[in-house]
């Protein structure tokens, strides 16, 4: 059944300060809605629960990629299409590059923000196993404070967070530590375009005198959450990349998913996929 709009509320505030002001009032609750590439999907299957919506997309105080030496940071309201033609983000970040070719339509590109993919915490989501990978830090704003976390402890489970009712995700931080990495991402589902992934991985590792020195995996589609598949990476760290080493890691990465089966694929399907991408991954980066 699909939503009747006039069942729902949609204010726009023409500031970031205004916007922090209504989610901290009494009036709520609100939900911010910025490229709407999930809300609109939710509400026209009638399945939208929050009444209440607050427009944040045409803030630009939330749009913007800042670089410096050391860090590049990213507005949450910041578009898929913006972190595909930013030139910083292809040398630097080629995961993000990657995945946000990945996300949907050039249509959903141009609307969708990475501050939207984030918070609405899919497992699924091209975008986050880029940033786990990159370990990116987020910053939370609210009317009454700001705090800056690791990425890596914002998901809890399905579709939660430690984001609260007050708070927006203003901003992604990454580090411009990774140009000697070797970067992998691959992304598995149904089409080339236009499909959720049943597995998405997106890898980095570095190599010293033919050890694994340091290797960083994220993963979509294989637990509850966007997971960091921190127990394989710790059979993998100071390794050389041998049949054995590669048979650990595998075993490692079963031992620490837990995938379903749903509607675009099954658990066994999942787990022998993203075996495989990890060991394809490893073998490209032999010396």
């Amino acid at each position: 059944m699909r939503s009747n709009p006039s069942h729902y509320e949609l204010t726009t505030p023409a500031t970031l300060e205004a916007v922090l002001d209504i989610l901290a009032s009494d009036l709520g609750p609100y939900t911010p809605i910025a490229g709407g590439t999930e809300l609109m999907v939710a509400l026209g299957a009638g399945r939208l629960a929050t009444r209440k919506l607050v427009s944040i997309n045409h803030l630009q105080e939330l749009r913007f990629i800042a670089t410096t030496p050391e860090t590049l940071t990213l507005g949450s309201g910041t578009t898929f299409t913006d972190l595909r033609k930013d030139p910083v983000i292809a040398t630097d970040f080629s995961l993000l590059s990657q995945a946000a070719s990945w996300t949907g339509s050039i249509a959903n590109q141009n609307r969708g923000t990475l501050g939207g993919n984030i918070v609405n915490a899919s497992p699924a989501a091209d975008s986050l196993p880029a940033l786990l990978a990159y370990e990116a830090e987020l910053t939370l704003v609210s009317a009454r404070a700001t705090r800056t976390i690791p990425y890596a402890g914002f998901h809890l489970g399905y579709k939660k967070t430690i984001l609260r009712p007050d708070e927006l995700l203003h901003s992604i931080t990454l580090k411009r530590d990774f140009r000697e990495y070797a970067h992998y991402a691959r992304k598995v589902g149904t089409r080339n375009a236009q499909a959720i992934s049943k597995v998405a991985i997106a890898a980095l590792a570095r190599l010293k005198d033919g050890l694994i020195q340091d290797i960083r995996i994220g993963a979509a589609s294989l637990r509850d959450r966007p997971i960091r598949l921190t127990a394989t990476e710790r059979v993998l760290q100071n390794q050389p990349i041998t049949r054995e080493t590669i048979a650990a890691a595998r075993a490692a990465l079963t031992s620490e998913t837990q995938p379903i089966d749903d509607i675009r694929s099954t658990a066994k399907y999942r787990a022998a996929v993203a075996a495989n991408l990890l060991e394809e991954f490893l073998h490209q980066l032999k010396p």
